[in-house]
């Protein structure tokens, strides 16, 4: 199968206009607490999920807006219309297009696409990872008493909150700062350029970190889940991922109680 991924740049970066039309915000759905979805959501979706059926009709399609049950033995496009609908409704103009093709379970190319910033991350399996065409790799060098990390508080499962805040709290003893922009995506592409020396969030969605668990690994990071193991791309999984001087500290940060 010869994918054009170029092509597929082009056509996640078109998707601009819908994501700057203000128009599509005004109808808004929700989903659960504090998740929901908007037109521009669906409008990106339907425009990708058509668009890269009519060239490669044998890759099956996964995205958040819509059920499906796609078989990851094959090759599968896992899309986030919008990694970020709460930011966009609000206008903090911190949101991506999020994309990662996944052959056999692993992902072997991804695209985080930042509108408002005209921030275009990529990465291919074994050829490294990219800004705007730029090579990027994590951060190095940086002691964990000075590092930046970027955490998620799991807004659509507050059941979580005493495990996730009791973690925050000790990842804020032991580090220089904490971040949470509200983008899992961007999270990771950051972690990929070294913009933040780590990230960790509880179950996330396979279109959430698909795209960029494969930058931070073409970028020279490490990703797993909170037991230590790779994440499996078809399921939801608890997330870390940092350069590998602080994989392994904020590995033992998360196992404890």
């Amino acid at each position: 199968m010869e994918i054009d991924f170029d092509e597929v740049v082009r056509l996640v970066e078109s998707t601009r206009a819908i994501i700057t039309d203000e128009t599509l915000l005004a109808e808004v759905s929700a989903k659960g607490r504090a998740n929901f979805v908007t037109r521009c959501d669906t409008a990106v979706q339907n425009f990708l999920q058509r668009e890269l059926r009519a060239r490669w009709p044998q890759v099956q399609f996964l995205g958040e807006e819509a059920a499906s049950e796609p078989d990851f033995s094959g090759s599968v496009w896992v899309l986030d219309p919008v990694d970020g609908t709460a930011n966009l409704m609000h206008h903090f103009q911190h949101s991506a297009v999020s994309l990662a093709l996944v052959e056999a379970g692993e992902p072997v190319f991804g695209v985080v696409y930042q509108p408002f910033l005209a921030e275009t991350f990529t990465a291919r399996r074994g050829r490294g990872a990219r800004l705007n065409g730029r090579p990027i790799q994590v951060s190095a060098g940086v002691p964990a008493a000075d590092s930046v990390i970027a955490v998620g508080t799991s807004p659509y499962d507050r059941q979580l909150a005493d495990a996730n805040f009791a973690l925050f709290r000790r990842l804020f003893e032991r580090c220089g700062d904490l971040r949470r922009t509200g983008s899992a995506a961007l999270d990771l592409a950051y972690v990929a350029a070294g913009r933040v020396e780590g990230y960790l969030e509880r179950n996330l969605k396979p279109w959430d970190f698909a795209a960029g668990a494969l930058l931070v690994r073409e970028a020279g990071g490490r990703v797993g889940d909170f037991g230590g193991c790779a994440p499996d791309f078809s399921k939801n999984c608890d997330l870390i991922a940092a350069g590998p001087e602080l994989w392994d500290e904020l590995l033992c940060l998360a196992a404890e109680e």
